[in-house]
């Protein structure tokens, strides 16, 4: 590996520093209070060329990596950002990955393009209150009607910017799961309209990341046309898989961001502030934690580094994206909770943004996927030990 960026990876960086200083804390408090989504933001990447980073040029974008889609997305969480700000685009910037390999010509010259420019908000309709992690288990089903389309009903939750969405990315049943010879088998994978006729769009309360909503859907007979199909009948969990290894890494590099600005603005804080007669960051009891997690940070980010580069090259990474998502997750949290903890009483505060830091810090221990799960993979898959789900 070199670990040098390359001269456009460091334009990217540089690029996307000069947008972001125009949307500062303040910004992102008010938002997320608010429970607004950053629309000024959005339309600024948008406006960008930033959207279209991994796009095929051929439709729009630049046809870059993920190791260029985790620059940016770690830029964008360490501007102060966060998770209101990475989770505006998440979708944009890599989500479509199953629409851009497997879709047919026509979906995506009818999609693609309108990402790249970000004319076009797409959900991720996955996760079901009945299967959790257990994508296998849903239970959302999409029954044939004539050889045209399908008619599906079911539910989905925690399905982020379904409410400013025109298009949602929807994993269906399409054979019973007593019908197959594998779990895997059976499922259907669309790119369909959100229809609010047939759709019901319920906010879920949640404890941060309020400027981008979580949502459950309740699906009562959606008619999909079959052009809306991504790929064939019964392949869509394949087709999943192709994406998991790059949205893990997506995730770490957003946590890593979140973590080095937490990071930042504890040690400013620790400079400035005075008690007994000294800048509290005189103390070691104050300095060694925050020390330990700018360790613990560059650490994780060159598992990170690792894993990107090896995605962009072909390589097997299931073991490093997995690593990377678990190591800057839990480095990420750590070094928010030990802002706050720098800034005391003040830090439990919203005078100051470690709090929304370490509330936006806190889901990347859970989201996609809990560090748990990470574990039984790596110790499943990685270290051979027999599986225990």
């Amino acid at each position: 590996m070199d670990f040098e960026l390359t001269d456009d990876q460091k334009a990217i960086q540089e690029g996307i520093a000069g947008l972001l200083h125009r949307f500062d804390d303040r910004y992102w408090m008010t938002r997320d209070r608010d429970h607004e989504f950053p629309t000024e933001f959005y339309e600024a990447v948008a406006g960008g060329g930033w959207l279209g980073i991994t796009v095929p040029e051929e439709y729009g974008g630049h046809g870059l990596g993920i190791t260029e889609a985790s620059l940016l997305l770690e830029a964008v969480a360490r501007s102060g950002g966060g998770m209101n700000a990475a989770s505006s685009i998440h979708m944009s910037i890599f989500g479509m990955h199953p629409v851009a390999v497997h879709g047919s010509e026509e979906l995506k010259r009818r999609t693609l393009p309108r990402i790249a420019t970000g004319d076009l908000h797409v959900c991720f309709g996955v996760t079901e209150p009945g299967a959790g992690l257990d994508t296998t288990s849903i239970t959302t089903f999409a029954e044939r009607d004539g050889d045209d389309g399908y008619v599906v009903n079911g539910r989905k939750v925690w399905i982020s910017k379904a409410l400013e969405s025109e298009k949602i990315l929807l994993l269906t049943r399409t054979a019973k799961i007593d019908q197959v010879a594998r779990k895997t088998d059976g499922m259907t994978l669309f790119l369909t309209d959100l229809d609010r006729k047939r759709i019901d769009i319920r906010p879920i309360p949640k404890m941060g990341r309020n400027a981008v909503s979580s949502n459950e859907l309740f699906i009562d007979d959606l008619r999909i046309p079959v052009e809306d199909r991504v790929g064939e009948e019964g392949e869509g969990f394949r087709y999943l898989l192709d994406g998991l290894n790059p949205e893990r890494m997506l995730i770490a590099a957003e946590a890593l961001g979140i973590g080095r600005v937490a990071l930042d603005r504890a040690v400013e804080y620790a400079k400035e502030r005075v008690v007994f007669d000294r800048p509290i960051g005189m103390n070691q009891g104050v300095q060694f934690p925050l020390a330990d997690s700018l360790a613990r940070l560059d650490a994780a980010e060159l598992m990170l580094r690792k894993a990107t580069w090896l995605y962009d090259h072909g390589r097997p990474c299931g073991r490093e994206a997995n690593t990377a998502k678990y190591l800057c997750a839990d480095a990420g949290f750590t070094a928010a909770d030990r802002a706050l903890q720098t800034h005391g009483g003040m830090g439990y505060s919203e005078e100051y943004p470690v709090a929304r830091y370490f509330r936006e810090a806190r889901l990347m221990k859970i989201a996609p996927i809990s560090q748990e799960m990470i574990l039984n993979y790596l110790g499943s898959h990685t270290l051979g030990m027999p599986r225990s789900y």
